[in-house]
């Protein structure tokens, strides 16, 4: 599938997050912009820097009017430790198997490691941000807040 480009309408999806919330992508539409995050799997490194990024700018984000959604190929049970073991306020999607991944064209890096792909999706479910690179899990959450920041100021 065609990765999903800047520009593109944002794919929906009906999904439950860890907690057991039904999560549509579909249901901000109008009201709040989305960051949603893709990243390779729970308690690594890299990944935990950036979730906690995510969580320690999460008032920020909500401020600038944007929903934050998580996903990996974590399952539930996984994420719902994690979520708890580092306080993380957000969505968390359980794509055990890479459903979502496939949805929006998010690569494998290598072939074989998941990708680290960030999208800012405004309220018309337009994406104005795709930010792609594997180590970079803190400029992530910067350059989505920027954008997200751009588009409450528009």
């Amino acid at each position: 599938m065609k990765p999903v480009q800047v520009g593109d309408i944002a794919p929906d999806f009906a999904v439950t997050d860890s907690a057991g919330t039904a999560v549509t992508l579909s249901q901000f539409r109008g009201q709040h912009a989305v960051v949603l995050f893709f990243y390779p799997r729970d308690n690594t490194a890299v990944c935990t820097q950036e979730a906690c990024a995510f969580r320690d700018a999460y008032t920020d984000f909500t401020q600038a009017g944007a929903v934050v959604i998580g996903v990996s190929g974590s399952s539930d049970a996984s994420h719902q430790s994690f979520a708890q073991t580092h306080g993380l306020p957000y969505h968390l999607i359980a794509d055990e198997k890479g459903e979502l991944r496939k949805l929006f064209g998010v690569p494998n890096t290598l072939f074989i490691l998941p990708g680290r792909v960030t999208y800012v999706i405004d309220k018309s479910g337009v994406v104005r941000h795709v930010f792609n690179a594997l180590l970079q899990g803190r400029q992530h959450v910067d350059e989505a807040l920027k954008i997200v920041r751009e588009l409450n100021a528009a």
